[in-house]
């Protein structure tokens, strides 16, 4: 086993260099064109998933940009709804205190008016009194219109309180 046999070297190298050139001229070619196809189609894959990556990072930075304006609009809004609360609450209280104002002035001219009424049936009962006290004391009949105008004269001489 260990001897060397020329022809058997001759053989085989013989049928080596043979086997090369057809696996060479069949097998070589396609076995290189797959190879390079698979390059190429990895190559494109790679770019693609470049791109699409790109386009990620691209699509999430505008995201973050439309995240950021809508955070920005929604601080406005709510700056812009509390401004709105707070000057309609100005207003109603505007409003509140000059219909509270308007109640009080109606009531103090109803109190003066119901006072003033008060005053003028306070003089007519008084001057009746008057001409009754005074026809009693004079004991006859007094011309009882006469009199209550001189009553209603002395009257609106007197203070109004």
């Amino acid at each position: 086993m260990l001897e060397i046999n020329p022809g058997l070297v001759v053989w085989t190298t013989v049928t080596f260099v043979l086997l090369v050139i057809v696996l060479k001229k069949f097998a070589w070619k396609p076995i290189l064109d797959a190879l390079e196809q698979r390059e190429e189609h990895i190559r494109v894959s790679i770019e693609r998933a470049e791109h699409a990556k790109g386009e990620a990072e691209r699509l999430l930075e505008q995201h973050r940009q439309q995240l950021a304006s809508a955070e920005t609009d929604a601080q406005k809004i709510i700056k812009e709804s509390r401004e709105l609360a707070q000057k309609l609450k100005a207003e109603m209280e505007e409003t509140a205190k000059k219909q509270a104002h308007a109640i009080v002035s109606q009531a103090k001219a109803e109190i003066e008016r119901d006072k003033d009424a008060a005053l003028a049936q306070l003089r007519g009962e008084v001057a009746d009194l008057a001409i009754l006290a005074a026809g009693k004391i004079l004991n006859e009949s007094l011309d009882a219109n006469k009199h209550r105008k001189l009553v209603d004269d002395v009257l609106k001489s007197l203070p109004k309180n």
